[in-house]
């Protein structure tokens, strides 16, 4: 093995090390919501599929029969 294969080896390792290193920088930066915030997101979000679901079920019956009309 050459010593250009090694110098090769030790560079992707390094960039590996300090990305890694980078990630865990960033993480430590992230405003983690806390649990009352969390459950009231999540709160929202099935609230909001719950919503849209219902909107476009009463839509898919509402062109199903107007279909149902124009064809019959």
């Amino acid at each position: 093995m050459s010593s250009r294969d090694n110098e090769n080896k030790v560079k992707a390792t390094t960039k590996m090390k300090n990305y890694f290193k980078g990630v865990k920088s960033e993480i430590k930066k992230v405003n983690w919501p806390t649990k009352k915030e969390l459950t009231n997101y999540t709160v929202v979000v099935l609230a909001t599929c719950t919503v849209m679901t219902l909107v476009i079920w009463g839509l898919d019956l509402v062109f199903e029969n107007v279909i149902k009309l124009i064809v019959s």
